[in-house]
């Protein structure tokens, strides 16, 4: 035969309950402020990715101007060593507006973009568009992630001391109704720019100022990349 609960083991579990239920509630507000540093965890990575992708994208912006301004130079026979030895332009196209498009498209806006040219340099500070959100914190609603990046432009290239054994020659240059050799019908032709030879990382590149479609890579002469 079952007995019937005292009055004390009734007591006990009265005075138990409220107990129970302060423990869980603490659980589930620990359970959701964790849930709220994880996703402000989030949202300052996703801002600091933006921030590394809209550094590059000036970086990379520059890059592109240095590679139009060497070809440039090849075919107006125009200064070349300081666009490829030091990575430096003389009139620079500004590089802001693709660090705003990226920051934009990874979920943030440009606080700040700040280029340097000695040493090419491009440093941009972001915030993420959205904040935090809504938590058992109390201020985080509005709550942005902030974060800045430095992107790099690394000339790879310095002149080849010891140039391929067979170097290309430049191409001849005809003029309709001449012939190559002066007093054959025709004036001397015009001289075409020397052969470069360039040491770029360790590979070497050949440059014929003849062959403007058959330059390297802007990736061969210049590296991209975010300062440590």
């Amino acid at each position: 035969m079952r007995r019937a609960p005292s009055a004390r083991q009734v007591t006990d579990a009265g005075q138990a309950f409220p107990l129970y239920i302060t423990a869980v509630a603490g659980l589930l507000f620990l359970a959701l402020a964790f849930f709220t540093v994880g996703r402000a965890g989030a949202t300052k990575n996703g801002a600091q990715t933006a921030a590394d992708a809209a550094a590059l994208a000036a970086a990379q912006s520059y890059r592109d101007q240095l590679g139009a301004s060497f070809l440039n130079a090849l075919r107006t026979d125009a200064a070349w060593q300081g666009i490829v030895l030091d990575g430096q332009l003389t009139a620079p196209v500004d590089v802001c507006g693709a660090a705003l498009r990226f920051a934009k498209s990874n979920g943030a806006s440009v606080r700040d973009c700040a280029p340097a040219y000695t040493p090419p340099s491009f440093t941009v500070a972001v915030e993420s568009l959205k904040g935090v959100g809504k938590s058992v914190i109390p201020g985080t609603e509005g709550k942005k992630a902030t974060a800045t990046a430095r992107a790099l432009v690394t000339p790879l290239c310095v002149p080849d001391a010891s140039p391929p054994k067979q170097a290309p020659k430049p191409s001849p240059s005809k003029e309709k109704g001449g012939e190559d050799d002066e007093g054959k019908g025709g004036e001397k032709p015009p001289e075409r720019p020397a052969v470069l030879f360039l040491d770029c990382d360790g590979k070497h590149v050949t440059i014929d100022p003849g062959h403007p479609d058959r330059l390297p890579d802007t990736a061969e002469l210049f590296a991209v990349h975010l300062a440590d």
